[in-house]
């Protein structure tokens, strides 16, 4: 072969692989545009949440007429990843659409700000939002985004928006000045509160108000508080077990309801209230909470719900108000207080019997032989029955004391400050235990509807997160009322007994 010959050959192949390069780099970036499409989005996200809550959001209904598109958003930026993410993210939600039934998944749970940052991507929000400070922008959102870039890569830009993508029906990212003020009042009003006069269950009456609530008489006795090695779901914090002996005290049946809690907020809300700072100083005495940011019912109703969201600081100003306007002294539970009142009288993980294994309802066990989840499911609200979400109390039967929701639905406060071997410091038996010193959190006990059913025993141990909780609160100074990333603890309260009790 010629040496004239073989340079043509060379020139005809590179030609050729050029233009089919190009050709299947046309074709490549073709089925790329083509797969980046809202309609193709929607061949697996088909179903009404996705789409609907999308044209209803402010990513579609822009001002200017500009539609922020799904890729937009769920994925990076081109140059920052884009493809990778692309193939990942289409991988994945190809074998939801082939082998789910997107009818059983609970969207609202699914939505929310902790799971809906693993499918959003700041840099996606920062390539259209570069200016984090335009000149319409309020006073608080130049607070939470100067706080957004101090904090970087510990709080999302869909923590405080995440109803800009799809719209949420309840979401309210401003001072929420009109929360607990709209409530009809009705006709009937107590004027005293309960008398008690023995050792027996009652009813308390909110003076002012229609609000009653029900508090049981919890007998004194000693019982073992913690857990034993041998329970092999029990953590160090747990252990070791101590007698502990509790004098006679009243435990409120149900968690502070929203209404109980709405009703200290209108009563108090109005009386010299000041700022946090002035609360922090002493000037307006007892007060009720500023308003909040945002809406602390998640908008999933009020009335019985849970109260939710509030502050152990605020749960501790309720309790005082609460006795105020009782003459009795209410106030928030010991960790012993409560563990007793949890059991009710009984011992192992969980009042209603049985083991962790026998409700432990996730996991591969559970999926090739089910799990008979009945009898949790009647005394508990947890992850698998919650839909996301508190329920009212009558979903569940109560404990031997008569006490509902002592396990899930929401967690609660205790008065004790968490320290993790605080059962070690105990000198063997002790009366009436309580931690005052020693940490900065407070205890919290009884699981949420978040929790699953190792998290539910009755000797299992949490802990307040008061800086991480208010993480996405945009106000300076952040809010001693309300928690910005807490929707999973409330409490309930206890009345102390006297032996000579003075009625009111």
């Amino acid at each position: 072969m010629s040496g004239k010959l073989f340079k043509r050959i060379q020139l005809w192949t590179l030609i050729t692989g050029v233009v089919l390069g190009g050709v299947l780099l046309l074709g490549f970036n073709k089925v790329v545009e083509a797969t980046s499409s809202d309609e193709f989005c929607n061949k697996c996200h088909f179903h009404p949440h996705a789409t609907t809550t999308w044209k209803q959001g402010v990513h579609y209904n822009t001002a200017s007429g500009t539609i922020v598109h799904c890729v937009e958003c769920h994925l990076p930026s081109k140059g920052e990843g884009y493809l990778p993410a692309k193939v990942v993210t289409g991988l994945r939600d190809v074998y939801g659409a082939v082998f789910k039934d997107s009818a059983d998944f609970n969207w609202d749970l699914k939505s929310r700000p902790e799971n809906a940052v693993h499918f959003t991507r700041d840099v996606s929000c920062v390539h259209c939002h570069q200016n984090l400070y335009p000149l319409e922008i309020t006073h608080e959102g130049m607070d939470a985004h100067l706080y957004y870039e101090q904090q970087e890569g510990e709080v999302s830009c869909i923590k405080c928006h995440i109803d800009a993508g799809h719209y949420h029906e309840g979401i309210l990212h401003a001072a929420n000045v009109e929360f607990g003020t709209s409530e009809e009042l009705p006709d009937t009003l107590y004027l005293q509160p309960a008398i008690v006069e023995t050792f027996e269950d009652y009813t308390e009456r909110l003076p002012l108000s229609a609000v009653s609530f029900n508090m049981k008489a919890i007998p004194g006795g000693t019982f073992t508080m913690g857990a034993g090695e041998e329970d092999p779901f029990s953590r160090p914090d747990e252990r070791p077990e101590r007698e502990v002996t509790l004098d006679p005290f009243f435990m409120s049946e149900i968690e502070v309801t929203w209404e109980e809690y709405l009703t200290w907020y209108s009563q108090t809300s109005g009386e010299g209230r000041t700022t946090d700072i002035g609360m922090l100083e002493g000037i307006d005495g007892l007060s009720g909470a500023t308003p909040p940011y945002g809406n602390p019912d998640q908008g999933w109703g009020k009335g019985k719900r849970p109260a939710i969201t509030m502050t152990y600081y605020a749960a501790e100003k309720y309790c005082e108000w609460l006795s105020l306007v009782t003459g009795k002294t209410y106030r928030l539970p010991t960790e012993a207080e409560w563990e007793y009142a949890a059991r009710g009288g009984t011992k192992g993980p969980y009042f209603f019997g049985g083991e962790v294994k026998d409700y432990a309802d996730v996991g591969l066990r559970a999926r090739l032989f089910g799990v008979d989840t009945t009898v949790i499911n009647s005394y508990a609200v947890y992850i698998q029955n919650s839909e996301g979400r508190s329920q009212l109390p009558g979903a569940v039967r109560p404990n031997p004391f008569g006490l509902k929701n002592m396990l899930g639905n929401v967690a609660e406060f205790c008065q004790d400050i968490y320290i993790e071997d605080a059962y070690s410091q105990y000198p063997g038996p002790v009366a009436n235990p309580v931690v005052v010193a020693g940490g900065n959190e407070h205890v919290i006990r009884g699981g949420s509807f978040l929790s699953d059913a190792a998290e539910l025993r009755v000797s299992a141990r949490n802990k307040t997160n008061h800086d991480s909780w208010l993480r996405t609160d945009p106000q300076i100074p952040k809010s001693l009322w309300w928690y910005s990333d807490c929707y999973h603890v409330g409490f309930r309260v206890v009345c102390e007994y006297d032996d000579h009790l003075t009625t009111k």
